[in-house]
């Protein structure tokens, strides 16, 4: 029964696999009559092939039915004879127009048979050959090379694409960076925009993650070792929470992603897009896109776009998403925990004990919080105040504050513009520049050097000022090690950056360097801002953005720890000499 179970296992995983093909076949390529019926009932084949794996999997094995992933199993189940159903004994009047021309409910049905059977593999992060940082660099770039060539697809764009404009936007879309060679909203097809959807909800997140949980959640345990890798990537400070861990981060972006798209939805004006379709996908791409910090919109001028620059709810909404997304998963969830302790001893009537938990608010949430608050209030002053007879001149008092608010957000990675970014005045441009180059905060969808890496260059500077030995804040003393990272990770990133804007004004002389260095700072701290000269690029500067990109995303500490061999501690201590700085 276990041979056969095995090779009824393996059957269906490829049978899913295939109809994963099938899939990108039917949607990125044109099909006559004869090879869409073929396609479909192929499509039949493979969810048959997997309700049947999936019953023999119960059979075989009761206690599957004890654990959580037997409800999404039955929902599977239920959805998929559903399905069968209503093609069987419906027929034609299933195929509404919300399913357009392909039948997508059995496309879905498909991929839940596809999760399904992947999940069962065995994922093996064997730190023998790749350590963690390699795993996380290679993930990221297979996604990348991936999602290039589903671009290429006939049916992805109205009138093709080169291959280094297709690298160019799957690199920019898995990195969250949303620079833009070609426009997302005209140049590329629903399916087209539906693929960069995809890369910035996989890269904004991570493969890795998806794939260790789900593989957890259907096979409801884990190898030390793949715990071990994980927690480093996820930076948990227990092993065995590093699955708790995973669960909180899926299910916080599950959350806010959904509640955004709702908000955005009822803050679209029926005048502007009247299908209630076209105001789905709108919302849902604008609230994935927002959360992950990528700056991809399908409107041409983003939301400086007519129509949506006066829509300061929907505004509102895209700024405390990209907000909540740069401010870092551990922070979320320290948050969560605070508030949580607060509103239980609020609500505590009968007892007249207050339950105390010290340092809920950890220094890492403190510190982010902190230096995260500072950034946007200086920035939203400085903006206001600068643009107000500027780009901020069409707009209200009430519009002015929004849109200064925005503009003071949107540069620590978001990306998004409401305002002509060509218009803003010079100081307001240099402003810009140091937002962008810190970025948002660690552990979250955003780039830059990092809120925590300038806290501490900052508090530092004030240690050094002040005579001190050690960085001491909020009763705690900050560990070498801390600093050390910090200022390697702003050494890196200046010399990325300079030599991306080097190398550019080699290839590009024409193009001023101004608006040079503000495309290399922009692709570094993955922000998605420009001037307007990316799509006018040249071949070779383009695919150096592609680099400085990756590199942001991935950082170069990451690439360095990946390339270089650990050196084990050793058991002594050189003699400590002082060097002369100044």
């Amino acid at each position: 029964m276990n041979f056969d179970l095995k090779k009824l296992n393996r059957t269906a995983f490829w049978a899913s696999v295939l109809g994963m093909f099938a899939f990108i076949f039917d949607f990125g390529f044109s099909q006559t009559i004869l090879s869409q019926q073929i396609i479909d009932t192929f499509y039949f084949v493979v969810i048959a092939i997997g309700l049947l794996s999936t019953f023999a999997r119960y059979i075989n094995n009761r206690i599957l039915l004890k654990r959580k992933v037997a409800i999404f199993d039955l929902l599977s189940v239920v959805y998929t004879l559903y399905i069968f159903f209503m093609y069987l004994f419906v027929g034609e009047a299933f195929k509404t127009d919300l399913i357009l021309e392909n039948p997508l409910w059995v496309v879905l049905a498909v991929i839940l048979s596809f999760i399904r059977e992947f999940s069962e593999l065995k994922l093996n992060l064997n730190r023998t050959y790749l350590n963690p940082a390699q795993l996380f660099i290679l993930s990221f770039f297979s996604i990348i090379l991936l999602g290039s060539f589903l671009l290429l697809l006939p049916k992805a764009t109205h009138d093709g694409i080169s291959y280094i404009d297709a690298l160019f936007t799957s690199t920019s879309a898995v990195c969250v960076t949303g620079l833009i060679v070609v426009d997302t909203g005209t140049y590329f097809t629903v399916f087209g925009q539906s693929i960069i959807l995809f890369l910035i909800q996989v890269g904004g997140l991570g493969i890795l993650t998806f794939a260790s949980y789900f593989s957890y959640f259907f096979k409801g345990g884990s190898t030390y070792e793949n715990q071990l890798t994980l927690s480093e990537m996820t930076n948990s400070r227990k092993i065995g929470d590093v699955f708790e861990t995973l669960k909180n981060i899926i299910i916080i972006t599950a959350t806010v992603e959904l509640s955004a798209a709702l908000l955005i939805f009822f803050s679209l004006e029926t005048s502007i897009i009247s299908s209630f379709a076209d105001k789905v996908y709108f919302s849902i791409f604008h609230a994935i896109s927002a959360f992950c910090n990528a700056g991809f919109s399908t409107l041409s001028n983003s939301i400086y776009e007519t129509g949506f620059r006066f829509n300061y709810p929907l505004q509102l909404v895209i700024i405390a998403t990209f907000g909540l997304g740069g401010l870092g998963f551990p922070i979320v969830m320290n948050l969560i925990s605070y508030i949580k302790q607060k509103i239980f001893n609020v609500f505590r009537f009968n007892s007249k004990v207050i339950i105390y938990k010290p340092w809920v608010l950890n220094i890492n949430s403190r510190i982010t919080l902190i230096t995260t608050l500072s950034l946007t209030i200086i920035g939203f002053i400085l903006f206001f105040i600068l643009e107000y007879n500027n780009t901020l001149a069409e707009h209200s008092l009430f519009g002015k504050i929004v849109n200064a608010l925005f503009g003071a957000a949107t540069p620590r990675t978001a990306g998004f513009n409401s305002v002509d970014m060509t218009a803003l005045a010079f100081p307001t441009l240099m402003i810009t520049f140091l937002l962008m180059w810190i970025g948002a905060s660690p552990a979250s969808t955003g780039g830059g050097i990092k809120t925590s890496t300038f806290a501490i260059a900052t508090l530092n500077i004030l240690s050094l000022a002040k005579g001190k030995q050690r960085i001491e804040v909020f009763r705690r003393e900050i560990a070498d090690i801390s600093v050390r990272r910090a200022f390697a990770t702003i050494a890196l990133s200046l010399i990325v950056i300079g030599s991306g804007i080097v190398l550019i004004t080699i290839f590009d002389p024409e193009k001023s360097l101004l608006d040079i260095a503000f495309e290399s700072f922009s692709a570094y701290s993955t922000v998605g801002l420009s001037l307007g000269i990316t799509g006018s690029l040249s071949t070779v500067s383009k695919f150096i953005v592609i680099v400085i990109m990756f590199v942001g995303r991935v950082s170069m500490l990451s690439i360095m720890v990946a390339v270089f061999k650990n050196i084990k501690h050793k058991n002594y201590r050189y003699p400590s000499e002082e060097i002369t700085i100044n």
